[in-house]
């Protein structure tokens, strides 16, 4: 399922124990079917700099800089404008955005950052497992702690269900402050209690300068890259003993953005009930770090709507030449279904890359029942092969990147904490294009003709699925 750890038979297990609690205790939602504020008329965009709010001038100078670096006429202001009256988090300049990929290199970052740490750590993840890799961070955060450097952990009830209380316990007893988010036990919750909603985040911020955000957990699933020959970890997800290595996206960010993630992780950290934290350190003087323009956009259950996706489909929408998207788990809704759609048929490049093999096969099957009507319209699918794929990236016009927590399923536009950074610029689009061609070699292009001669059983799995894909 999406979002519920299924890497043994007994995680699975208490997945669909929890799942099947969730549809009696929690109300149906429903997104929009128009997006909030998509048709007003947009305003000037304006950035904000180390030292605060740019002028209009400054504004204006970078953003032409951007449009001269590739992309021609106004797609760019478009996407900047509609995303500003959509999500109206600032668009920070003087930001260096750096693309992880897998497990081994994301983890090998982090692990750097943590150890460098002056000041604090907060770390929020959906999973954490009690494994060698949940050990070694583990061990760096104690030890850190233990330095006087201060550490916060927000852990997700549901995704840390099989880690034992005895390894929170232990950072607790170190000095780290721990939060569980949202407890699967009403009695220990002290907050009001939403059992089907959950923190999907996957965020790092050491010392309020460096912020790491993606796809990836905390577990020995992506001990592996996904791109090396013959490439297997002995602790893989999926079915009991499946070495299928884990393929997954993370972006490291520096400068003025990183003070936008802090604000999400104290306002969360709050919400459950932390300790507010306090001091000069949580958000130390931002620094010119590098050329890229960067929004941080968090989603909750508690807004109207997601923004992330909001600002998601205002970028479909206004796509003029393409549409990548690469995700892990795919069950769409109406809605985006016809933005994608539309956009093929006015002429766009629209292309997916979506599992060929998964940790859900409910999710799976959800979102191959709608493979002929978005092929009929002109879409491309590809089905990625030899790898569990976990990631969750978009790009539109070359121009407009976006990486983070989101899948592309009505669990995470309705019910999940969500986290996402959208970068802006050729730049980084290009990083990001490189990524997605080398997944795209990797991949089976999907036919609609093919696909008409998919066996009976796949479409009794298609039909079964969909019944269930509000709730995956």
């Amino acid at each position: 399922m999406s979002s519920w750890p299924s890497a043994t038979l007994r995680r699975f297990q208490a997945a669909v124990a929890v799942l099947l609690c969730a549809m009696f205790l929690a109300g149906c939602k429903s997104l929009p079917r128009v997006v909030p504020d998509l048709e007003r008329r947009p305003a000037p965009v304006q950035l904000e700099g180390a030292r605060g709010p740019l002028s209009a001038a400054q504004s204006k100078a970078i953003l032409d800089r951007l449009r001269a670096s590739g992309q021609g006429g106004d797609v760019l202001s478009r996407h900047l404008a509609l995303e500003e009256a959509i999500v109206g988090s600032p668009l920070t300049a003087g930001n260096r955005a750096a693309l992880l990929q897998d497990g081994p290199a994301t983890y090998r970052a982090m692990l750097a950052a943590i150890e460098g740490a002056k000041d604090h750590i907060h770390l929020e993840t959906y999973i954490i497992d009690d494994d060698e890799v949940g050990q070694r961070f583990s061990d760096a955060l104690i030890a850190k702690q233990r330095q006087g450097v201060q550490v916060r952990l927000i852990h997700d009830s549901v995704g840390t269900l099989n880690t034992p209380r005895a390894f929170f316990q232990k950072l607790t007893d170190s000095g780290v402050q721990v939060v569980e988010f949202n407890p699967v036990n009403p009695a220990v919750a002290g907050v009001a209690w939403e059992l089907n909603e959950r923190d999907h985040r996957k965020l790092l911020i050491v010392d309020g300068r460096v912020a790491f955000l993606g796809g990836i957990n905390i577990s020995g699933v992506y001990s592996s890259g996904s791109f090396a020959s013959g490439s297997r970890s002995a602790d893989s997800g999926g079915p009991e003993g499946d070495t299928t290595p884990w393929r997954d996206t993370h972006v490291q960010l520096r400068g003025p953005v990183v003070a936008e993630f802090q604000k999400l992780f104290i306002a969360t950290w709050v919400a459950q009930k932390g300790e507010p934290p306090a001091g000069p350190g949580l958000y130390p003087p931002p620094e010119q770090a590098g050329p890229d323009v960067v929004r941080a956009i968090g989603s909750s259950p508690e807004e109207p709507y997601s923004l992330i996706y909001a600002t998601l489909l205002s970028a479909i929408g206004s796509a003029e030449t393409s549409v990548y998207i690469t995700n892990a788990y795919f069950a769409p809704d109406p809605q985006l279904l016809d933005a994608l759609e539309a956009a093929a048929r006015r002429g766009v490049d629209v292309r997916l890359i979506l599992p060929g093999k998964t940790d859900s096969w409910l999710v799976f099957h959800a979102g191959r029942n709608y493979y002929a009507r978005l092929l009929r319209a002109g879409v491309k699918l590809y089905e990625r092969q030899g790898v569990i794929l976990h990631a969750k990236t978009a790009s539109v016009d070359g121009v407009w990147s976006t990486i983070g927590s989101t899948n592309l399923d009505w669990r995470s536009f309705l019910h999940n904490y969500e986290l996402n950074a959208v970068v802006l610029g050729t730049e980084f689009g290009a990083q990001l294009q490189r990524l997605f061609d080398a997944d795209l070699a990797a991949s089976t292009e999907v036919t609609l003709a093919q696909w008409r001669r998919r066996s009976l059983d796949v479409r009794i799995k298609e039909l079964f699925a969909r019944m269930w894909e509000y709730w995956l």
